[in-house]
């Protein structure tokens, strides 16, 4: 067989064009044009040797070989970026804060701290978990250097949208789920008032005409999931940090999609805080959804 070395310019086209959805923001992005972007697809396609994507209606998906590719490409994307991070900050020193929600409080909190351990040996790193109000709080009073917040409507003077997660019914095993008869209360297990999230199944059971209570309430994700677990009820988040004895529920109302923004305090933020929201964005990319369509690619650069 013969041996292949990918270019990674032109997988990093190929990511960011389904990442984004669009191959043309892609050329933009990456300083490009958008035939440049395309013939870079087509030479993948030619050294791969089979379709990475397919025609779909009026847009392209990705083919199984995509879907395979994609994979390894975003493998081989996040070791070149880490590899360049470790030999150009070895020599970094200082202490950076970052504060996250709950919901990445196990799963991507470990792969930061982790990344950015290996990549900066001497900086020393504080984390803090917490709701959305007390991130803001701390950033705006200039105890956190970056906080990865739920986009609640309130801004903070420096901050960038990262992405959207659509919202789900969350309950236990199928069999666990409380059988209601009809007009029965959907019982909610939720966050203590204000929440987002709170207000999103509630509203969402208003308008589809579905009575509710609450059946149990929480200062912490834990105790939300300790509750759903249990049986008491169903709540609302995203599939971020989904614990693998709850699952994702149909048949309920549908809810809005929730921004995931990322704060920091200054305008200009060092070297380290810079590293460190970089490890974010890409910590992200696994959990943020990727568009299956893309529409303004030029379809016949790549038959």
């Amino acid at each position: 067989m013969q041996r292949l070395t990918f270019d990674l310019d032109v997988l990093r086209s190929f990511v960011a064009g389904i990442e984004l959805g669009s191959f043309a923001k892609a050329a933009d992005r990456l300083g490009r044009s958008t035939s440049a972007v395309s013939a870079q697809l087509k030479k993948l396609e030619e050294q791969v040797g089979a379709p990475v994507l397919r025609k779909s209606g009026r847009g392209l998906v990705l083919t199984p070989t995509g879907e395979v590719l994609l994979a390894y490409a975003r493998r081989l994307l996040e070791l070149n970026d880490e590899a360049t991070i470790a030999v150009r900050g070895v020599d970094l020193e200082g202490w950076v804060r970052i504060g996250l929600q709950e919901d990445f409080g196990e799963n991507l909190l470990t792969k930061i701290l982790g990344d950015f351990a290996r990549a900066h040996p001497r900086v020393r790193v504080e984390a803090r978990v917490s709701r959305n109000a007390e991130l803001l709080e701390l950033v705006s009073t200039g105890r956190l250097d970056l906080a990865l917040a739920w986009d609640s409507g309130n801004s903070t003077p420096h901050s960038e949208t990262l992405g959207k997660l659509p919202m789900s019914w969350i309950g236990p095993g199928i069999d666990k789920i409380p059988a209601l008869n009809v007009g029965e209360a959907v019982p909610l297990v939720v966050f203590d008032a204000p929440c987002m999230m709170r207000s999103a199944a509630t509203t969402a059971l208003d308008r589809a005409g579905i009575p509710w209570r609450i059946a149990f309430t929480s200062p912490s994700l834990s105790g939300i999931w300790a509750a759903v677990g249990a049986g008491l009820g169903v709540t609302v988040r995203t599939r971020a940090g989904l614990p693998m004895n709850l699952c994702e529920l149909n048949g309920l109302p549908a809810l809005p999609e929730i921004g995931l923004i990322l704060h920091r305090t200054e305008a200009e933020p060092t070297e380290l805080i810079q590293r460190l929201a970089e490890i974010v964005r890409v910590g992200l990319e696994e959990i943020l959804p990727t568009p299956t369509a893309m529409l303004d690619v030029e379809p016949s650069r790549l038959n």
